[in-house]
């Protein structure tokens, strides 16, 4: 999940600019968020993916709206598939690509709306509603297919109960603190975060196994359960320790504020 996907872009372009895919791909180049700290798959394959599915969009004349609700659709269709039909190779190839094209379309939604001048909260929030529901339907997806369609001990079944609660907690505390920090920060004089790249691409490398396009792909191999169940404690295990890591520096990061803020709040008693 991203913040700010519906936010202010450049100027609407007209006439037969507007009427080509080139055109919209080459100011779409133009008009991406930041980098730093953004998980690689992310980065380097989805983004990129969003780009050409925006043009492809802005060529059609969808709104971001529209686009949402097709990401929202593409990974319905798939998880429909996974709950309803006993995996086989194929169905496990067809699930992945329309989970793909979902997280695909997640990122283009904005992208169109910074090309278009069509960006607002109304956007963002829907945006934000579908990536609530998206991420623990896909955990919550592999639990019934696994219960229905393997034979594996029941132990298998706690583990997207585990990788549910432990990305819920995580993003809660990571939404949290940004809202905590927005709100005391400018109190405690505190300067904001800024977001450049400098030295982030090591971060990108270990937010992997979280990113949402990695954890799509493993889908691929629904049709082998013990490959399958093994890549997916791989993932689990990971996402753990990053969650343990990002709730402790939050933590941390909320005590610094703390006591910024009581340091503000005493200076402004003295004097």
């Amino acid at each position: 999940m991203t913040v700010g996907k519906h936010t202010a872009p450049p100027a609407v372009p007209t006439g037969r600019q507007r009427s080509t895919f080139g055109a919209a791909l080459s100011r779409l180049a133009g008009a991406q968020k930041s980098q730093a700290g953004v998980p690689m798959y992310t980065r380097y394959v989805n983004r990129r993916l969003g780009r050409y599915a925006a043009a492809a969009a802005y060529r059609a004349g969808l709104t971001p709206n529209q686009v949402t609700v097709l990401s929202a659709l593409c990974t319905a269709v798939a998880l429909a598939l996974v709950v309803t039909v006993s995996p086989t190779p194929a169905l496990a190839a067809v699930v992945t690509v329309l989970l793909v094209a979902g997280y695909a379309l997640d990122s283009a939604d904005g992208q169109l709306a910074r090309l278009t001048g069509t960006g607002g909260p109304g956007g963002e929030w829907l945006d934000h509603v579908v990536d609530a529901v998206r991420n623990p339907a896909l955990h919550l997806a592999i639990l019934v297919s696994l219960y229905r369609f393997t034979d594996l001990p029941g132990w298998v079944l706690v583990l997207p109960m585990l990788f549910l609660l432990t990305t819920t907690v995580r993003f809660f505390g990571q939404m949290l603190a940004e809202q905590l920090r927005h709100r005391d920060g400018p109190r405690a004089g505190l300067v904001p975060v800024t977001d450049a790249d400098g030295g982030q691409r090591g971060r990108s490398l270990i937010q992997l196994p979280s990113d949402p396009g990695v954890i799509n792909l493993v889908f691929v191999l629904l049709a082998w359960p013990w490959v399958f169940t093994w890549a997916y404690v791989g993932l689990l295990g990971m996402n753990m320790l990053l969650a343990f890591a990002s709730l402790v520096r939050r933590f941390r990061e909320m005590g610094r504020l703390q006591a910024a803020l009581h340091e503000a709040t005493s200076t402004r008693g003295v004097s």
